[in-house]
């Protein structure tokens, strides 16, 4: 061994054996840091992620995520868009995985959001924004777990859209077990199964609400036993359908509440109203409802109502009781 190699040797030992300090200055203290973070990493107390600055257009939503990117706006995604700009960044990393597809090498898991605002502002004049992404390895029933956990209690997220995840989910991951799903998502049966409901909420009745995001659990659960009645449920669809029909016509209609309020009332209890004749020009529209009270008669319509359609059923209520 030559003198040199035997100087360094020599000194590297000479410290065995002896209550070294730690090194000194700012090398000692980046060496110390290093040496923590492998420490943790080889503990399993640090967690390495992989974090990208991408194109949002290199990313597509999941064919599962649960929520309806086409209801997205800029209105609805504003407070997001105006916190981006005024960061100058995304603060908060999306969650991918990677699709081995080249024109589309990853799928949002959670962030839609976030991707459209990032997109929304590269196609507005603000070209130097890209989306902040995390790529992880999971499977789709990790991915959906994942997804629900971070978008559980978002209040943008609708009732529907979150019950129609749960239904799909159910059958693609859970084999139709509810407890064994209610247990990996940590909440209870009956809560899991109120959601279970409002998903089986026949299309008719969601279309006669002004948005998806106006049907609520609760309305499911209202309605949920006279829709198992086949005479009722026929009743509430024929209504659903006139309502939509009024909106469309009319370009305007109830409320959520207004909604609910006329669905309820026509599988009210007969004990509980005096019937009445419908007076209208076409069967899916609600028309002038006539009643006796007392010696008092009681013509009653919806506040959704246009012109032509009341002057139509005044008309036909009219002819039947004063002939033509």
């Amino acid at each position: 061994m030559s003198k040199k190699h035997s100087a360094v040797f020599d000194d590297v030992l000479s410290g065995l054996g002896e209550d070294a300090g730690p090194p000194e200055g700012r090398g000692g203290a980046r060496f110390l840091a290093r040496q923590a973070r492998v420490g943790e990493r080889m503990s399993g107390a640090l967690e390495e992620k992989t974090l990208r600055w991408i194109d949002p257009a290199q990313a597509r939503m999941w064919a599962r995520h649960n929520r309806a990117y086409d209801l997205l706006t800029e209105d609805n995604c504003r407070d997001l868009i105006d916190g981006i700009r005024a960061q100058g960044r995304q603060e908060f990393p999306a969650i991918v995985r990677e699709t081995g597809d080249a024109d589309a090498p990853y799928e949002v898991i959670c962030g839609a959001r976030r991707h459209f605002a990032v997109s929304w502002l590269r196609a507005n004049n603000f070209p130097q924004f890209r989306y902040l992404v995390e790529v992880r390895d999971l499977s789709d029933e990790e991915a959906f777990r994942l997804s629900d956990i971070e978008n559980r209690d978002r209040a943008d997220l609708s009732d529907l859209e979150r019950a129609r995840d749960y239904a799909q989910a159910l059958g693609l991951y859970y084999d139709g077990r509810q407890k064994d799903m209610a247990a990996r998502l940590e909440v209870s049966d009956a809560w899991l199964s109120r959601f279970l409901q409002l998903a089986k909420l026949p299309d008719e009745i969601v279309a006669a609400f002004p948005s998806l995001h106006d049907v609520r659990e609760l309305h499911a659960r209202t309605l949920g036993p006279h829709l198992r009645k086949p005479a009722s449920a026929d009743a509430l669809i024929a209504e659903a359908e006139a309502i939509r029909a009024e909106r469309a016509r009319e370009g305007r209609g109830p409320d959520a509440a207004g909604v609910m309020a006329r669905l309820k009332a026509v599988v009210a209890d007969p004990k509980a109203a005096p019937k009445g004749k419908v007076y209208r020009r076409a069967r899916e529209e609600s028309g002038v409802t006539h009643r006796r009270k007392g010696r008092a008669h009681v013509l009653e319509f919806s506040d959704g109502m246009g012109r032509a359609a009341l002057e139509a059923a005044f008309r036909l209520y009219l002819e039947d009781r004063f002939g033509k």
